[in-house]
C-alpha cells in the first residue's frame, strides 16, 4: 500500500468516482491505467505518470472546515491509514481517497480525541473499505 503524496495525485483521484459514502465520509476511487499517456504537454498528467506503478494507493483528507482542531484531523487520518492497511490485501490496484465530508457533532463528541469519536470514525472507515473491497 502506498500513500498519496502530492496535490496532483489527490486531484486525479477526486476526479474519479465516489464509490461509497457514510454519514461523515466519502470514498473516491480512480483506477490506475499504466498504459495511459498524455497526448499534449498542456494536458493533465496521466495516472501512469502520477502513480508510477500499479498498487493500492490511499489518501486521507480531513479539512479544517469540518475538523477544526489539528489533533482531531490527525486522529481521523491515523484511523484512515490504519484501517486501509488492514484491507490493502482485499483492494484492487487503484487509488483511493477517504474524504471527511461533514463535521462531527460537538455535543455528541465533546473531546477532540475521545474513544467514542475514534470508534465511530473506525466503524465508518471499515464500512467504506468493505464497499471498496466488493468492487475488486
Amino acid at each position: 500500500m502506498q500513500r498519496l503524496q502530492n496535490r496532483p495525485q489527490f486531484q486525479a483521484v477526486l476526479a474519479g468516482s465516489i464509490v461509497a459514502k457514510t454519514v461523515h465520509f466519502a470514498l473516491h476511487r480512480n483506477r490506475l491505467d499504466a498504459k495511459a499517456t498524455s497526448k499534449k504537454l498542456d494536458e493533465a498528467p496521466s495516472t501512469a505518470v502520477l502513480f508510477g506503478f500499479e498498487d493500492v494507493w490511499i489518501g486521507a483528507m480531513a479539512p479544517k472546515r469540518w475538523a477544526k482542531r489539528a489533533v482531531t484531523r490527525n486522529t481521523i487520518k491515523r484511523q484512515i491509514y490504519s484501517v486501509s492497511a488492514e484491507f490493502s490485501g482485499q483492494l484492487a490496484a487503484a487509488a483511493f481517497v477517504v474524504r471527511l465530508r461533514c463535521a462531527f457533532d460537538k455535543k455528541k463528541f465533546p473531546s477532540a480525541t475521545s474513544q467514542p469519536l475514534r470508534e465511530t470514525v473506525r466503524a465508518e472507515i471499515v464500512t467504506l473499505m468493505i464497499a471498496a473491497a466488493r468492487l475488486s
